[in-house]
């Protein structure tokens, strides 16, 4: 199954809003037995964390995987590892484009989108399918901020959601976590003070672990809490036992830990 990314990302909006219109589009099922390549002008465009987001995702619309063409943004990020395969980065790109899809390639679907007009999003259920702008959620109260996990605990996350953050604070009654994805990303946030600025707004900084994304530790919810959390699903009990988990990007969770209720992250950007 292809799908074509075209058009440009308003400030705010970012890979975790389109992966959650896609899903929202296709549904939980739309992608059963299938993989998505996920191509475009806009994919192209994407660093490796956002097109991550992308084909992380791509599992709550039933896809079997996702994946996006390897290129130079693929080999850059790469190449600590692969230098010893390949004489220059020039040449790594070469060889990975034996891994595109032939220009006669056949699929079972195509779908072409563009996101020029996209808004932030906000899943409202207890589906990755159940899906708003998040301006239709503004105002809903939340108890918990969560952000990190495989999905959107990325430096580029981290520093997404302390853009935001800087200066301010968490609500009044507002918990705020955030779990780095991995020891390497947690020591590259504190070099670039961004772990600072989580703590200096309320923050609980914690060691990389998948934790409350699956109500396993770290965060789990009460009977009865609400969570806006950067993780990939938002199923009846997967943070916690009578918990409610809204899904939205880093952006969008910082604007939400400030104001203690479902936010656009548009009023906080330039």
């Amino acid at each position: 199954m292809k799908i074509e990314i075209n058009g440009q990302l308003q400030t705010g909006v970012s890979a975790k809003d389109v992966i959650l219109a896609i899903i929202k589009r296709l549904t939980v099922n739309g992608a059963t037995d299938r993989v998505i390549e996920f191509t475009g002008p806009l994919v192209e465009q994407m660093d490796m964390a956002s097109r991550m987001t992308l084909c992380n995702m791509a599992v709550e619309a039933g896809a079997t995987s996702g994946l996006c063409y390897p290129d130079r943004v693929t080999a850059e990020y790469l190449w600590p590892f692969i230098k010893n395969e390949h004489t220059t980065i020039d040449d790594a790109v070469t060889d990975f484009a034996k891994w595109h899809s032939d220009d006669d390639a056949e699929y079972a679907e195509v779908l072409k989108i563009n996101v020029s007009d996209l808004e932030p999003q906000v899943t409202f259920g207890y589906k990755p399918d159940h899906v708003k702008d998040i301006k239709d959620m503004e105002g809903t109260t939340v108890d918990q901020i969560y952000i990190g996990s495989c999905t959107n605990g990325r430096i580029e996350d981290l520093r997404q959601a302390a853009e935001i953050l800087k200066g301010r604070k968490l609500a009044d009654e507002v918990r705020g976590i955030v779990t780095p994805a991995t020891p390497a990303i947690y020591s590259q946030a504190l070099e670039e003070g961004i772990i600072k600025i989580f703590m200096d707004a309320g923050f609980c900084v914690l060691n990389p672990t998948c934790g409350a994304c699956l109500g396993m530790s770290s965060g789990v919810l009460a009977e009865g809490e609400v969570c806006a959390s950067t993780t990939n699903r938002n199923f009846n009990g997967r943070m916690g036992k009578g918990g409610m988990v809204h899904l939205m990007s880093p952006a969008a969770a910082a604007a939400t830990a400030i104001n203690g209720t479902i936010s656009d992250p548009r009023q906080f950007l330039a």
